[in-house]
């Protein structure tokens, strides 16, 4: 099994990233799981049509009672099965989203793990024996919540998507750090970035600058197009609105990479 967290500043396009490499590799025929790990649970929407009826995990963790703040006890027992927790989409992509904490209430990292935690125990690796687990990780902030899919048992392998702006840099070398930080402790292993473009002065040569400031690579890109914006009013992913474009083929490619790059580490 697979298992990569993808991490990125809030708004660079990195769920999007992630749901159209979830859908190239189901495409080739791999059983794919992703889960959202952003408190706007909105990461796997593009795989389920659009449809956004589907309840987070910390969602039926609050229905059980006063779990504001995701205090978890092994003794307790929920009513919830793993069926509520998920939905399958596209191509038999497992969805679920983490969810976030009620509004001024609780932490959002704490929620992180409270929902991988419960997805855990109620046996959805077991179940779907996926062949590629896909975390989508909110990477404004490093904090203990927001790292626990990089921690042992959980992503094995660590992306994080930028472009060359300032602040995603910024975040990105953020991310960067932390995995250096617990590279001791048997955390994932820094896998490299992906090139989300915005059309920004030499942006290609400054990513690639940043790479080899943190010792990484660039796995793949992915170009600024109206077919992204085009393909979510559908409800759907590019490589499912439009599997015939370029930038379906981009996808491709970097999910190809991906997997290539996380072999290799893994040797």
């Amino acid at each position: 099994m697979l298992k990569i967290a993808v991490y990125g500043k809030g708004g660079i396009g990195k769920s999007t990233t992630v749901s159209n490499m979830a859908a190239a590799m189901a495409d080739k025929g791999l059983r794919v799981m992703q889960i959202g790990c952003d408190p706007k649970a909105d990461s796997t929407i593009l795989l389920r049509d659009g449809k956004d009826e589907m309840k987070t995990v910390l969602d039926l963790v609050r229905e059980e009672g006063d779990h504001d703040q995701f205090t978890l006890d092994e003794e307790d027992q929920d009513s919830f099965t793993l069926d509520d927790m998920v939905r399958v989409g596209y191509k038999g992509i497992v969805c679920s989203e983490a969810g976030g904490p009620t509004p001024g209430l609780g932490c959002a990292g704490r929620g992180i793990i409270a929902a991988l935690t419960k997805l855990d125990e109620k046996g959805a690796y077991e179940k779907y024996k996926p062949d590629v687990v896909l975390y989508d990780v909110l990477g404004d902030v490093v904090c203990g919540g927001f790292t626990m899919p990089m921690r042992p048992g959980y992503a094995d392998y660590v992306l994080v998507v930028t472009s060359g702006e300032n602040m995603s840099i910024y975040a990105a070398a953020n991310i960067s750090m932390a995995v250096e930080q617990f590279k001791n402790r048997g955390y994932a292993k820094f896998a490299g970035l992906i090139l989300n473009r915005r059309k920004v002065k030499n942006e290609d040569e400054k990513v690639a600058e940043f790479a080899e400031d943190i010792h990484s690579k660039v796995v793949g890109s992915i170009d600024r197009s109206d077919l992204i914006q085009s393909a979510e009013e559908l409800g759907k992913t590019v490589v499912e609105a439009f599997p015939d474009s370029d930038l379906s083929d981009q996808y491709r490619q970097l999910a190809d990479s991906v997997v290539a790059e996380c072999e290799v580490l893994s040797c």
